[in-house]
């Protein structure tokens, strides 16, 4: 697969022209003051030849790297013939071609690149034999390899660049699934717990006292109605997938509908007692943890601690906020109402800001929890 250029196209072919006008105007500057002496003559118009391939290839390897380094590779005939500085103007340009090679080609088809330059070099030095052959052979092989290497090297760079930008896209889709995954549960868990409470109490009395039944029926309804909305707004995220269909069906809770939370367990039979401060300037993200935390817990009076009372408190301290809910309820520590999913939930919900999260029934009778949320203070901006 094709790798992009480290650099952005634009910049990277203003360099590359740059380049090329630059190796023009110095080896064709000295070509036409006759500055160098040739070691086999050439004709002067090959000499320019030779130059404009170079600064050609130089231009082209961006766009048709294999042809732009067998175009300089060419140039190395001329140049070793001739010898002068048009040697270094073509090593110069294959040199660049193939560290592109290298970047944007699969492995074999960079070395099969690698290796056929290999033995156009040793050719050409083999050409014009004498004691510094096997040294400028070697160095002139080594500046292909290393070419090579650098472009391998980038290239295998860019990879994991590429590999670890996905893994990170699919860690947050997970982490996105799995907190919309809590939202299910706290709202359903909540919600269905409500109704089926009503639902027995109407049954039970639905002949001796029909306007108490007429009452639960209402709280289903109402209830009902709720966590629909509720679930369109979720199920809203996952269709849209940025977060347009929950803007456009409610904003997430806060702490001020801690409030109806409580009404709402008050129509189950458990009373709730609000203390403390009710924050209305928390991040969204913490003070949503609050709400869902608070409603688990209250959502596990309803459940196991029979018909009881329960008091919320939500105090906040310099970059955190606690919140503690205690009911005097039975208390027994059931596996349902220590060890299910809404416990770990509400760990997990902590976990994310780093606090503290404490829950187990009291010595005295009932049950406590506790979570203490830390949080930036530059969050929440100036109050």
């Amino acid at each position: 697969m094709k790798q992009p250029s480290p650099l952005p196209n634009r910049v990277a072919h203003t360099i590359d022209a740059l380049l090329a006008v630059v190796l023009v105007v110095a080896v064709g500057g000295n070509l036409a003051a006759k500055t160098w002496t040739f070691t086999v003559e050439i004709p002067v118009w090959l000499a320019w030849v030779a130059v404009g391939a170079c600064a050609i290839a130089i231009v082209l390897r961006r766009h048709h790297p294999v042809t732009a380094y067998f175009f300089a590779l060419g140039t190395m005939i001329p140049a070793s013939l001739a010898g002068g500085g048009l040697g270094p103007a073509s090593a110069l340009a294959t040199a660049a071609a193939l560290y592109t090679v290298a970047l944007e080609h699969p492995r074999p088809r960079s070395l099969a690149a690698m290796g056929a330059g290999l033995v156009v070099v040793v050719f050409l030095e083999f050409l014009h034999l004498g004691p510094s052959t096997l040294a400028s052979t070697a160095f002139a092989g080594g500046g292909l390899a290393g070419s090579w290497a650098l472009g391998w090297t980038a290239r295998q760079r860019q990879a994991n660049l590429a590999q670890l930008a996905a893994a990170q896209a699919h860690q947050a889709v997970s982490d996105e699934r799995l907190r919309i995954a809590r939202e299910m549960h706290d709202v359903v868990a909540h919600s269905m717990s409500l109704i089926a409470v009503k639902a027995a109490v109407g049954n039970h009395v639905a002949k001796e006292q029909p306007e108490e039944a007429r009452e639960a029926l209402r709280v289903i309804e109402l209830t009902s109605r709720e966590t629909l909305v509720e679930l369109r707004r979720m199920l809203g995220v996952l269709r849209s997938g940025d977060g347009t269909h929950e803007a456009a069906l409610g904003p997430a809770p806060k702490l001020a509908d801690l409030r109806t939370l409580a009404e709402r367990a008050g129509q189950a039979g458990v009373r709730v007692e609000l203390s403390g401060e009710v924050v209305d300037e928390l991040p969204e993200g913490v003070a949503l943890s609050i709400y869902r935390i608070t409603q688990e817990a209250v959502t596990n009076v309803v459940k196991h601690a029979g018909p009881s009372a329960c008091r919320v408190t939500v105090t906040e301290g310099p970059g955190e906020v606690c919140v503690e809910i205690v009911d005097d309820g039975r208390g027994d520590g059931s596996p349902s109402a220590v060890g299910g999913h809404g416990l770990i939930g509400m760990r997990e919900r902590v976990a994310v800001y780093g606090g503290d999260f404490e829950a187990g029934p009291l010595a005295a009778g009932g049950f406590r929890v506790f979570a203490r949320l830390p949080y930036a203070v530059k969050e929440v901006g100036t109050r």
